[in-house]
């Protein structure tokens, strides 16, 4: 895989116009606040795309996965999970394959910031409600 230097940014009409079933279960699991099963669903959606669109699975994957850590109180874990589905999430327009993904950005970026004010010891305090449900359009 190209290093991040080298991937370039997807083009709005690079974009999957119709998402592969698995991809629709993982961001309706997502959606159910079911990370851990949302992660399964996109990593074979992931895994069975060879062209850029795979990087809108792997960016909502990663959030996925961040929220996971999230919840189970890991926060280094959490951190570097997020800055990884950044990496991805930049990659990609405002909407992609139907999904506003310039609001998952926007999520992903308070989610860190609480977490960095609650740090290490306070995750217990962490609240979910700030975990929202990926906007789609049909």
């Amino acid at each position: 895989m190209k290093s991040m230097d080298q991937r370039k940014v997807l083009h709005p009409s690079e974009c999957p116009s119709e998402l592969p079933e698995e991809a629709q279960i993982g961001i309706q699991l997502f959606n159910e606040g079911k990370f851990f099963e949302a992660h399964e669903h996109l990593e074979l959606a992931w895994r069975a795309e060879s062209s850029l669109k795979r990087y809108l699975y792997i960016g909502i994957l990663q959030a996925g996965v961040a929220y996971y850590h999230i919840q189970r109180r890991n926060y280094r874990g959490a951190l570097k999970v997020i800055a990884r589905s950044r990496r991805w999430l930049n990659l990609l327009p405002q909407w992609c394959g139907g999904v506003n993904i310039g609001k998952l950005r926007e999520d992903l970026d308070h989610v860190e910031k609480e977490v960095r004010r609650l740090g290490p010891l306070g995750l217990d305090r962490f609240d979910e409600n700030l975990f929202c449900q990926l906007e789609i359009r049909s």
